[in-house]
């Protein structure tokens, strides 16, 4: 492996600009390509960001001899093709989250990765933030007692248009996918997998999630009678926090919750203390420096966001969307 990491971005919009941007902090990460169905979309990303070489479409990026890392950063419905694509060529993928439209997709991408022998993950950064990992190590501790509940809420006030991303079925829209597969993973990270899981949303008149409400509970194993209250939705706004309570006190994140710098606990007969752990950049640069680090050491997993933990959570997506009546075109 060379001293540099070479990068190749997938797609062409916000989030792979921020990331772009964040990937140009490290001193050993170099953005060598970008590629996307249009070509005149690639050259403007790859003149914004100083990159030297543009594709026109998907396939001449896989076929880029340059790139050791492939981001795949364009709508949740073209996750699996690309990343798909990008594995059969032999590249390691960092896939954005949602990972895939459903559980069976993931397990593809995973299976074939697996086959391939070249690394993939999903871009959940939450997973790699210092203040989150704190708090993981902290409550592990005890810090806080027995875990009782989690509650975490991501919304958005919109309004969003009947053709926004974020309302289409062809584009895995609602607000699930994009929103709430934050609170599903926070809790996920902190509880493990519920026994339980009730669901109940109101729906866009295009068919996918407005505004979703889910309950996880624990009948079993070591957070024996705890319980998860989550929310999402695209209709108002709110306060994108997330709290974590136990028999010894609780632990809050204040908005927003899965891109902390810190994190106060609250313990009884105690000042509340609060423990601040700074991330870089704009806080995208850990899951990239994780995949770096992976890729040097010659695995296929993190063990920070494994293939296990991101089958967990698109189980648990495919149950709440079960509930709710939310189906993407040709899944039936």
């Amino acid at each position: 492996m060379a001293d540099k990491i070479r990068w190749g971005v997938l797609a062409t919009g916000g989030i792979a600009a921020t990331f772009t941007e964040d990937l140009r902090t490290l001193p050993d990460a170099e953005v060598v390509a970008v590629g996307s169905r249009s070509l005149a979309s690639a050259r403007a990303f790859a003149e914004r960001f100083d990159i030297p070489r543009a594709h026109g479409s998907w396939q001449d990026l896989a076929e880029d001899p340059d790139v050791d890392v492939v981001y795949v950063a364009n709508t949740h419905n073209a996750h699996f093709p690309a990343a798909e694509l990008m594995l059969r060529a032999g590249k390691n993928v960092l896939c954005e989250k949602a990972f895939t439209l459903n559980l069976a997709q993931a397990q593809a991408l995973i299976d074939l990765a697996r086959d391939r022998g070249v690394f993939l993950m999903e871009a959940m950064w939450m997973r790699t933030n210092p203040a989150f990992r704190r708090m993981l190590e902290m409550l592990a501790d005890g810090a806080i007692g027995e875990i009782s509940t989690v509650h975490a809420d991501f919304h958005l006030a919109g309004p969003f248009a009947a053709d926004h991303r974020l309302r289409d079925p062809h584009q895995g829209g609602g607000a699930l996918l994009d929103l709430g597969v934050y609170p599903v993973t926070f809790a996920h990270a902190v509880l493990g997998v519920p026994s339980s899981v009730t669901a109940w949303s109101a729906l866009n008149p295009e068919g996918t999630d407005a505004n979703t409400g889910m309950l996880f509970g624990y009948a079993h194993g070591p957070h024996q009678g705890a319980l998860a209250a989550l929310t999402c939705g695209i209709t108002a706004d709110s306060p994108v926090r997330a709290a974590v309570s136990g028999t010894r006190g609780r632990i809050v994140l204040d908005s927003i919750f899965f891109r902390p710098e810190e994190f106060t606990l609250h313990r009884a007969g105690a000042d509340p203390q609060t423990i601040r752990v700074p991330f870089t950049a704009r806080g995208m640069v850990h899951e990239a420096i994780e995949v770096m680090r992976c890729v040097r050491e010659g695995r296929q997993e993190s063990p920070l966001v494994s293939w296990q933990d991101t089958l967990d959570v698109m189980g648990l997506l495919d149950g709440v969307r079960a509930q709710v009546g939310v189906v993407f075109p040709g899944e039936r």
